[in-house]
């Protein structure tokens, strides 16, 4: 017999835009969702990038992958008493990344160079720029494409861990069952294993998204049953659509 879905949890901060995919579909199919991170970033003091060997005078550009790592460089140069110099240059993986720097730099003065939104986008850009010193804040967690990437041009550059990947505290859900658990991130599921290490999945459907976070979900002995992105659902709410469609039928 196959149960109608009703309640979701999306291990993701709720959309701060209005009428998100979600609102789309939740007034569609008449669904509960919640939004919750199953993990957090904490920042790092800048004792602990001083025994990184980090000197901020010694960068000519920064390399911001992230939103986390424009608010963490700035949160650092302030604690660090480290005034950024107006010839800095700001190479960004994203239109949002650069659009968001804005809230810390004016843009217009600023050096700023854009990808399209992969990191291997921002490669020609960097590459005009050999001879700069560049900075890398990071998390502690760094997809490996990042140093490839760095490394392959042959820059001059070095990686800062600004802020830490942190599991959030979830035991209030222990007794809270929802029909389909929604994951973005390796660290989503070892959070969820983190919390719950009893987790039993039954007749919890598990939605996943991405290649990492679908072999992390099969090292944990999940069973997959909805999966982001294919060509037929480019993105997690079409997946989710497309499922709930054919489960809320029957």
């Amino acid at each position: 017999m196959s149960m109608k879905i009703k309640t979701i949890l999306v291990s993701q901060p709720e959309p701060k835009m209005e009428n998100s995919p979600y609102s789309r579909l939740i007034e569609k199919e008449k669904l509960k969702v919640d939004f919750r991170p199953f993990i957090h970033v904490e920042g790092v003091d800048a004792k602990t990038v001083r025994q990184q060997k980090i000197d901020l005078n010694n960068f000519t550009a920064i390399v911001l992958t992230s939103r986390n790592s424009v608010d963490h460089f700035f949160r650092i140069a302030e604690e660090m008493r480290f005034k950024v110099p107006d010839s800095m240059k700001y190479f960004c993986q994203s239109e949002a990344v650069a659009y968001y720097l804005q809230k810390y730099v004016v843009y217009r003065k600023r050096k700023i160079y854009v990808g399209k939104r992969m990191f291997a986008d921002l490669a020609p850009l960097l590459k005009k720029y050999k001879t700069e010193k560049f900075l890398l804040p990071s998390s502690d967690v760094l997809k490996p494409i990042v140093p490839e990437t760095l490394d392959g041009l042959g820059l001059d550059w070095k990686r800062a861990i600004f802020y830490k990947t942190v599991i959030s505290d979830l035991s209030d859900l222990r007794d809270v069952y929802y029909d389909i658990l929604v994951f973005f991130s390796p660290s989503g599921i070892e959070s969820l294993l983190k919390n719950f290490p009893d987790f039993e999945q039954n007749d919890t459907k598990i939605a996943v998204y991405g290649n990492t976070t679908v072999n992390a979900a099969t090292d944990a002995g999940l069973r997959i049953d909805i999966l982001a992105p294919t060509p037929e659902t480019p993105s997690m709410t079409m997946a989710l659509q497309k499922y709930i469609t054919t489960a809320n039928k029957k």
